[in-house]
């Protein structure tokens, strides 16, 4: 699959062809080589190649040599699957914006990528109470000590605790980089990282090099939703990523289980208001363990390619929006709008926009334009 891999690497490389439009070409070529060699009169007839992106990709190809380009991106990311590789993992399969390239270092166990070992996330704060590391490590201890792997995104605070907890327990854990895999973020995790890469697995979507960026974590964050058959807010502000999180295991179809505490302690916020929302609660160890057993088993009689999966049609996806979302997306008009306009006519914190932006972009519903615009697709 390596000339393909060339191909999914050369694509990714061009301004606005993201993974609704990839499996689009898929779906009229049957292969990302072909439609790089089509016509662009053939790509004009793809719903979302409009005369602009035509024209962006008709330059672009003009300068990129996918083979050559592969042979260079090799040399630093050795390491790194596309959908249409046989390992690729299979739950991200079903996720409506799979990553194009996924890198990974450390201990791959294929039965985690196809699907037969059950994962479960764990996210929270970066900063939790004592209640809430508590339970953390215990919870992280029970699921490993019961043959779940623990996905995290080791971050400061529940994220380490949870991997760390695992790791000491001789249990498997992920833990996916808003990163390049090589990158230590924070940089008092630089041990967690090495452990991690001798007895667990490390992936991200950037490439080796790429730093930290708060851009990034959302777009991580539907990753580790999209790995877990369920995922556990353990401890959440109302502002939290975490919560993000969760949104994303939600629309992923994907359970969502939260630890809760009083509503006096500002960590606990988020999680309450989680369960206001249908999340259920965690309150025994062996409880989780009886609700996660109850989660359905994957078919193993077929190994998915990316595009035979059902995905939900963008017309949909819209009635599914949070009203904040909503508010965003509809901020947006069919023409390039600037940032500070949909900002404005949201209504909401500025951190809070360019989060919902971010994952409007995810779902294929809007698309960035130089210099701080949108407009929807």
């Amino acid at each position: 699959m390596q000339n393909e891999s060339a191909y999914w690497l050369a694509w990714s490389k061009i301004p606005r062809v993201g993974p609704i439009l990839l499996k689009r070409m898929w779906q009229q070529f049957n292969s990302l080589e072909t439609a790089w060699k089509a016509t662009t009169e053939a790509l004009g007839k793809i719903e979302g190649f409009g005369p602009k992106l035509i024209n962006t990709i008709q330059q672009q190809r003009s300068q990129i040599n996918p083979p050559e380009l592969l042979k260079q991106h090799l040399q630093k990311n050795p390491q790194f699957w596309t959908p249409s590789d046989d390992n690729y993992p299979r739950l991200l399969l079903e996720i409506p914006s799979p990553p194009p390239l996924l890198y990974y270092q450390g201990q791959v166990n294929l039965l985690e990528n196809k699907g037969n070992t059950p994962m479960v996330g764990i996210v929270g704060t970066r900063y939790p109470t004592d209640h809430g590391r508590r339970w953390t490590r215990k919870i992280a201890i029970a699921l490993v000590k019961h043959g779940f792997t623990v996905v995290s995104g080791m971050a400061a605070g529940i994220d380490g605790i949870a991997h760390q907890a695992c790791l000491e327990n001789g249990g498997r854990t992920i833990a996916v980089l808003g990163t390049g895999v090589d990158m230590v973020y924070p940089s008092h995790h630089r041990q967690l990282h090495r452990d991690l890469q001798k007895r667990g697995l490390i992936i991200s979507e950037y490439p080796s090099g790429t730093p930290g960026d708060r851009r990034h974590f959302p777009a991580r964050n539907r990753i580790i939703a999209g790995l877990s058959r369920a995922v556990l807010v353990m401890e959440a502000p109302e502002k939290s990523g975490a919560l993000i999180t969760a949104r994303y295991a939600n629309e992923f179809c994907r359970d969502v289980y939260t630890l809760p505490n009083s509503p006096d302690i500002a960590q606990a916020r988020g999680c309450l208001r989680l369960i206001h929302h249908g999340a259920e609660m965690i309150l025994t160890e062996h409880e989780l363990l009886d609700m996660l057993g109850a989660i359905p088993e994957l078919d193993q009689g077929k190994q998915l390619s990316l595009f035979d999966v059902e995905k939900v049609e963008k017309k949909e996806a819209l009635p599914q929006l949070d009203p904040d979302l909503l508010k965003i997306f509809q901020a947006i008009a069919t023409e390039a709008t600037a940032f500070d306009v949909i900002v404005e006519k949201a209504g909401l914190p500025t951190p809070q926009v360019s989060g919902g932006l971010l994952q409007l972009e995810l779902e294929g519903l809007i698309t960035q334009l130089p210099g701080m615009r949108y407009q929807r697709v």
